[in-house]
């Protein structure tokens, strides 16, 4: 069997999977491994991936793992999303302070 190559049946199944994957890989993909923490499921993102803050949101598409960083926000953007109350507060006597022994 000169000019053809024999591959185990098994292998000659993945090595169409195995070249649809290396054509779809890009310049800014890792391989990285997956563990097991308790639980869950764990992966070690990359210094070159790490993401800013203590929290992510994930969400799947198909079968990807999207994982964003939250976007903080500021205080005063907080209050501009807030709507002005309409209560008629009650009149409270503004009297001073009682008198504390130190």
């Amino acid at each position: 069997m000169t000019g053809t190559l024999a591959l185990p049946l098994q292998m000659a199944y993945a090595l169409p999977y195995a070249k649809e994957y290396s054509m779809t890989t890009t310049t800014d993909a890792r391989h990285v491994r997956l563990f097991r923490n308790g639980r869950n499921q764990a992966v070690r993102i990359p210094r070159e991936f790490e993401l800013p803050g203590e929290e992510a949101i994930m969400r799947r598409e198909g079968n990807k793992l999207i994982i964003e960083p939250v976007q903080a926000t500021s205080f005063r953007a907080l209050l501009a999303q807030w709507e002005p109350l309409d209560e008629t507060w009650p009149d409270i006597d503004d009297q001073p302070p009682e008198p504390v022994a130190f």
